[in-house]
Parts: structure tokens; sequence; C-alpha cells
């Protein structure tokens, strides 16, 4: 019974990190490239008003920087529950 719940502390640990990074990403992609992007036209980054790149790169690149953070995150998770590679 101790691997059954060990493996649910770990599946629950892996769909909370899931949770929090997919609401980031959301958050930026929809909300700051679409919903605020009225609000943030206002201010510039490279030239370019900062809606305008949230919508075209913004979403893009963080993206790729949760998979690298979600990446760590997982090791450190295997690490803690055993299931690292040998």
């Amino acid at each position: 019974m101790k691997d059954h719940t060990e493996a649910y502390k770990y599946w629950r640990e892996n769909l909370k990190l899931l949770t929090i990074l997919l609401s980031i990403w959301f958050l930026v992609s929809y909300g700051a490239g679409i919903l605020f992007v009225d609000f943030l036209n206002q201010f510039r980054m490279g030239g370019f008003p900062v809606g305008f790149w949230f919508a075209q790169q913004g979403s893009i690149v963080t993206f790729v920087v949760l998979i690298f953070v979600y990446v760590y995150k997982m090791n450190k998770l295997d690490a803690k529950y055993g299931y690292t590679e040998k």
C-alpha cells in the first residue's frame, strides 16, 4: 500500500505543477496577448507595443521557458520519490 500512496503523492504534485505552469502560460498568451493588449500597447519594448510583442513573441518565449522549468522541477520531483534513472 505504501507504493500506491507514494505514487498518488507523486502524481498529485505533478498535476499541481502542470496546473501552475499552464495557468502562467494562459495568462501570458491569452491575457497579455488578447485581453490586456490595449492597456499593454501604451508601453514599448524594442520599438514595438508590448501587447503586440506578447501576442507575437511573448507567449512562445514563455512557453519555451516553462518547458525548461518543468524539466527542472520534474527532475527534482523524480529524485524526491525515487524515480530517477540508474
